[in-house]
């Protein structure tokens, strides 16, 4: 049976797990509920499990296997008490509303660099839906059962992706370019793991330096990996229409016009965002739904 090390922090400021964690996004290495979260995840020392309880003005934490010391030290970080909205005072009505009515949602840092980065390649230029299938696919065939009582998986390492051909990325309902993108990145995890601890300037850097890894995927990485909090994904399909329809109304946008609208929240960009999207607000669709594709017809 697993041994498992137990802790627990005191709250800085009250929180919303659910929302906070949300953008980890769940699937079989992440189970939320309200006030609980599970998060199987693979530490530098190995695979761990880590449990997260909000109870009144802390956070238990319980971990479990070779990365269980590493795991419930970055539990903090990973309910974001390292996410710092201090000097965020949104001036727009909608925003200003909305934080309010969520005084506990935070940005996450899970620190996990090239974990976050394989679902976000496979996110690129497909819908959500094609996305989550592939991703779930993939840690399904090529994770290994986490450790502790959870019945998660962990997600394939660098070193197991690293040797896996791009043909068998198929199966998942991947295609050749985004496998490469996967399979490049996994030979050189170790610099991408750099990225965690440089300042936030560089971090991005590093990250576009990879093939395959542009502004968007950068920007969605470095939100959720290293909790960036001004982290704007450029080149999204849909976000700027979001954004100008939240802030002033319109159904139809570009990037120009997106950074424009968010240049008076620079430093808190991507929470801005995060707002926006807790709000459930989106722009008005006129066009064709983009196609969930068979990578078996291609």
């Amino acid at each position: 049976m697993d041994i498992s090390i137990r802790t627990r922090f005191e709250l800085s400021r009250p929180l919303d797990l659910a929302l906070t964690l949300g953008p980890i996004g769940q699937g079989a290495s992440l189970r939320l509920h309200d006030r609980e979260a599970w998060r199987a995840t693979l530490t530098p020392e190995g695979p761990a499990t880590v449990h997260v309880v909000h109870t009144d003005g802390a956070v238990e934490v319980e971990a479990w296997g070779p990365g269980a010391a590493s795991a419930a030290a970055g539990a903090a970080a990973l309910c974001g008490e390292e996410d710092d909205d201090t000097d965020f005072h949104p001036a727009h009505p909608l925003l200003a509303d909305v934080h309010r009515r969520h005084p506990g949602l935070r940005l996450p840092k899970t620190r996990a660099v090239f974990e976050i980065l394989v679902p976000t390649v496979l996110a690129q230029k497909v819908t959500s839906v094609e996305a989550h299938r592939s991703y779930a696919a993939l840690v399904r065939a090529l994770g290994e059962p986490a450790p502790g009582p959870a019945g998660l998986t962990v997600p394939p390492s660098a070193a197991v992706l690293a040797h896996t051909p791009y043909w068998t990325f198929h199966r998942f309902g991947i295609e050749r370019r985004r496998a490469e993108v996967i399979i490049r990145a996994a030979r050189s995890a170790t610099r991408l793991e750099e990225a965690a601890g440089m300042d936030l300037p560089s971090a991005r850097q590093r990250l576009e330096a990879f093939p395959g890894v542009g502004p968007w995927t950068a920007a969605k990485v470095a939100l959720v990996a290293l909790g960036d909090a001004d982290a704007v994904q450029v080149g999204d399909y849909h976000l700027p229409h979001t954004v100008a329809y939240a802030l002033e109304g319109k159904a139809r946008s570009t990037d120009e016009r997106m950074l424009e609208l968010l240049e008076p929240y620079r430093g808190h960009r991507a929470r801005a965002v995060r707002l926006i999207a807790v709000a459930g607000i989106a722009a008005p669709r006129f066009g064709p739904r983009m196609p969930v594709r068979n990578i078996a017809r291609t």
